[in-house]
């Protein structure tokens, strides 16, 4: 995340306490969590002991069902957030085998909506989504250097530097590196 002492395996152990601690509270077996997520119960349950790395699809399911954003499960696991992030201080996330890096600008923080998220996908990256983490999700996706292309219902757009798109999510997205050196975006999002 921002502070260079916080390792990677130190924001997988608290993210899995959380999730953990989210499954809880809502009184769920890991079995009746899997049935919610399709995610199956050994997935879940190395991920909640931190013995793997979740990715951004598993993340996603997770947020559907629990209603929260990535970004603000994210925070949950990070101090209480300053009105002033500085550069050094913004969360990194990276899903190293989608080839996704996504950077909390601006972070989830009580009482407000909206958040900016600085993403970045590799030449040939390709996410998929099969729900968003929160239905009527509004989405706005600024390119600022690269291209790629964004599916949601049914529809694609492809989006070069400079380019926005305006969206609310209600069902399965995908977002596509459509340029050999990757693509750098601004991704808006504001909670329903």
């Amino acid at each position: 995340m921002g502070n260079p002492e916080v390792t990677a395996a130190d924001v997988d152990v608290r993210l899995g306490v959380r999730l953990a601690e989210l499954r809880a509270e809502q009184g769920w077996s890991l079995g009746e969590l899997a049935e919610r997520c399709g995610i199956s119960r050994s997935t879940l349950s190395r991920a909640e002991r931190a013995e793997i790395s979740p990715t951004a699809a598993l993340l996603n399911r997770l947020c559907a069902v629990y209603g929260r954003t990535m970004s603000q499960l994210l925070s949950e696991v990070e101090a209480e957030p300053a009105a002033v992030v500085r550069a050094a201080d913004q969360p990194v996330w990276e899903d190293r085998s989608a080839g996704f890096v996504r950077r909390s600008v601006s972070p989830p923080h009580t009482g407000l909506r909206g958040e900016l998220v600085e993403g970045r996908l590799a030449a040939g990256a390709d996410l998929a989504y099969d729900r968003p983490p929160v239905a009527g999700l509004e989405q706005h996706i600024w390119v600022l250097q690269g291209a790629m292309e964004v599916t949601a219902q049914e529809v694609t757009h492809r989006l070069g530097a400079g380019d926005c798109l305006r969206m609310r999510v209600w069902g399965a997205t995908r977002f596509r590196c459509a340029d050999d050196t990757g693509v750098r975006y601004l991704l808006a999002v504001v909670r329903p």
